[in-house]
């Protein structure tokens, strides 16, 4: 099949149906590609306000354990005055001194 050749005016150029097609579809490769960064990027975004958040929590976990750790420090101190040093079983709530 012979393809339609393009026609030359002197004021205008009329592109054959397949230029046409094949512009067409460059045209639709870019839009598509430049929504897929646009798609990337929002992601991206979303992953990083994620990734923030868990960090923000990690920094609260943290300062929480050390309170508990010093809240603990604290427990002992006052257990070993009250009792002194020994073995608490927690399970029983028995104490034993040491020797």
């Amino acid at each position: 099949m012979a393809e339609k050749q393009t026609k030359v005016d002197k004021t205008k150029i009329v592109f054959s149906e397949d230029e046409l097609k094949s512009l067409e579809t460059l045209r639709t490769s870019y839009n598509t590609i430049q929504s897929d960064f646009g798609v990337i990027k929002v992601r991206k975004i979303l992953l990083q306000q994620q990734l923030d958040g868990l960090e923000q929590t990690e920094i609260e976990l943290e300062t929480r354990y050390a309170e508990n750790q010093q809240n603990e420090q604290k427990l002992v101190k006052e257990l070993n005055d009250k009792y002194g040093a020994g073995n608490l079983d927690i399970g029983t709530g028995e104490f034993t001194p040491n020797s």
